[in-house]
């Protein structure tokens, strides 16, 4: 079936609301990072939240990121998605082990600790747009509802979800994403509410083999649900070998001139998708030609 996103509205258009399945792309994420079961979860939260929010975006050239800083033992994350529905992410410390929490399950707000998340919105535009709020929970769903709640004033309501196998690898994963749009009636807001707190735990709901169709019916069926678009969504990084040279390059001259006096080849990874890239020493060679021809031509004299 593969990983999708679903987006439709609900109590004649006061309600918009999103879900998605994303086992795929988080299990690509554990595999490339090589990430531990509660790095897994964080991780598959924040791509899962993402997601849903680049479903809103309206050219697939625009991008989103969730970058979320605080002081516990993962140091930080960060997942982005396009338009085009192609989500990447990483963490600061993939080796992260933790003691479960007293109820059995991953402790992800201590793994995550306090701390600040960060939305951007880069929709091509001069400058990208970045909304700033501290952590309230550290288990990110709850983190992102308040952010659409104090930085859009869009009250919503976010649950977000990553269930693993015994040997780690990711059973279910995905999420849903309802708000409330401006002109909201305080009955439909009150009925949302007991809808949600009705609703199963998410990755429970996921696991007995329900769909992103069938948690938005469940929560708002009765209040005129229509489903307005499907997206299929996977784990994409947008790196390829020129880039990650460029990145080798701009090291600079000196940094660059030990690597090849060394002898050795050199690999570099990309930051968000573990992606390795091997550059010989000939290779390494022309970009020090290159660095030095743009330096010799800013060092010519300007015509007058």
């Amino acid at each position: 079936m593969g990983d999708y996103v679903i987006r439709g509205t609900a109590a004649d258009g006061q309600i918009l609301a999103f879900a998605c399945t994303t086992r795929e792309m988080t299990e690509e994420a554990r595999v490339r990072h090589g990430l531990s079961n509660v790095a897994t979860a964080a991780l598959g939260r924040a791509m899962a939240g993402v997601a849903m929010m680049g479903a809103q975006l309206k050219d697939e050239g625009e991008t989103i990121s969730i970058q979320i800083q605080g002081n516990g033992p993962l140091q930080g994350l960060a997942a982005v998605s396009d338009g085009a529905g192609h989500v990447r992410g990483y963490v600061e410390n993939p080796d992260v082990q933790l003691p479960l929490r007293e109820d059995g399950k991953l402790d992800v707000a201590r793994a995550v600790g306090l701390g600040v998340m960060n939305v951007v919105k880069d929709l091509g535009l001069r400058e990208p747009y970045i909304g700033s709020t501290h952590l309230v929970s550290s288990e990110i769903a709850e983190d992102l509802a308040y952010y659409y709640a104090a930085s859009e004033q869009v009250p919503c309501a976010v649950a977000l979800g990553v269930l693993l196998y015994p040997d780690l690898t990711v059973w279910q994963a995905g999420g849903y994403m309802i708000q409330l749009l401006p002109g909201c009636s305080e009955e439909t807001a009150i009925l949302l509410e007991e809808r949600v707190k009705a609703f199963p735990q998410l990755t429970t709901f996921l696991a007995e083999g329900h769909t992103p169709e069938e948690v938005l019916q469940s929560i708002l069926g009765d209040m005129g649900l229509e489903i307005m678009a499907r997206q299929p969504v996977c784990f994409k990084c947008n790196c390829n070998r020129e880039r990650v040279g460029a990145a080798l390059m701009s090291i600079g001259k000196k940094d660059l001139q030990s690597l090849i006096d060394e002898g050795e080849p050199v690999e570099m990874s990309c930051h968000m998708c573990g992606e390795k890239y091997q550059f010989s020493i000939d290779e390494m060679k022309n970009m020090m030609t290159k660095l030095e021809n743009t330096t010799a031509r800013e060092d010519l004299p300007e015509e007058e």
